[in-house]
């Protein structure tokens, strides 16, 4: 999951710090993130897959398909 974040992140040209303050978080806790050093929890995944219009499937690694057909943001 973490790579899939930090590829995001790039992809959209931010640092970590810019970020974490779009999803209302510390830069240390995006670096744990993308380091794997962290349990993510419910309500930041589903704020990175809001933040970046992907899915938490896609995010989890579950599936290459960044949506769902089915996938809508709410």
């Amino acid at each position: 999951m973490q790579t899939r974040i930090k590829e995001l992140r790039k992809e959209r040209k931010l640092h970590q710090s810019e970020l974490a303050a779009k999803i209302n978080v510390s830069q240390q806790t995006v670096s744990r993130i993308e380091n794997g050093d962290t349990t993510l929890p419910a309500d930041i995944l589903i704020d990175l897959a809001r933040f970046f219009n992907v899915s938490i499937d896609y995010l989890l690694y579950q599936t290459d398909s960044r949506r769902t057909p089915d996938f809508q943001i709410v």
